[in-house]
């Protein structure tokens, strides 16, 4: 019985890395449409959402089973408790890779515009944190998932940075309005990306150490722990 338990949380694990890996792919092509004028690339995002969905049912369901059917307690409750967040915030993100295809896909229009210069800064960093926090929760990294964690802050400030120059540009010139809506939508997607890599990086902090990093002030990590 407990060899069979622990093949279904290898099973669990590997369906959750398979989730991340497409997450973080759509999430790049959707990016990268934007940065290259592709509106084939975000088009292809924009309409793919389903594998995600899928993924994320399949997922949710082995969790429930295996809450009810194998009562897991101590790290191993922690895990499934941690994998279900996770692929919540997964699920989300691609949800974010669609409304970023879909904003992109109304910039295309514009020619003359250079929307990967005004928010490539924060696609980087949200897409780094993003890449981080999935490889910190495959290889138990907990030193790389602060990391995610110290990088908060900063897709904060860069979006508000973003939203501030989008918004001044756009009362001097009311024509740049449709353009620089859609930047905002796409900066805000952006740190939405980021915030949810964060929720993971925390997940996974919980489930190594039994440690609730969650409602931290500032860049200090205020934590409980619990009974391993």
């Amino acid at each position: 019985m407990e060899r069979h338990f622990h093949e279904e949380l290898r099973t669990l694990e590997d369906r959750l890395a398979a989730m991340g890996a497409l997450v973080e792919a759509r999430t790049r092509d959707a990016v990268t449409a934007l940065r290259e004028h592709r509106p084939d690339l975000a088009a292809v995002v924009a309409s793919g959402d389903t594998p995600v969905n899928d993924i994320e049912l399949e997922i949710d369901d082995l969790c429930l089973k295996l809450l009810a059917l194998q009562h897991p307690v101590g790290s191993d409750l922690r895990m499934v408790r941690s994998i279900l967040k996770a692929n919540t915030d997964l699920e989300r993100v691609g949800d974010q890779a669609v409304n970023i295809a879909q904003a992109s896909m109304k910039l295309i229009q514009f020619p003359s515009i250079e929307p990967a210069r005004d928010v490539d800064p924060l696609a980087n960093l949200a897409l780094s944190m993003l890449h981080d926090t999935l490889l910190a929760f495959v290889e138990r990294d907990v030193d790389r998932a602060l990391s995610v964690l110290r990088r908060d802050d900063a897709a904060d400030a860069t979006r508000d940075a973003i939203l501030r120059a989008r918004m001044a540009r756009m009362i001097v010139d009311p024509g740049t309005a449709e353009r620089g809506l859609a930047l905002i939508v796409i900066a805000r997607c952006l740190e939405r990306i980021a915030d949810h890599a964060t929720n993971i990086a925390e997940d996974l902090i919980f489930m190594v150490e039994g440690r609730d990093v969650r409602h931290r002030e500032g860049t200090g990590l205020f934590s409980t722990d619990i009974n391993r």
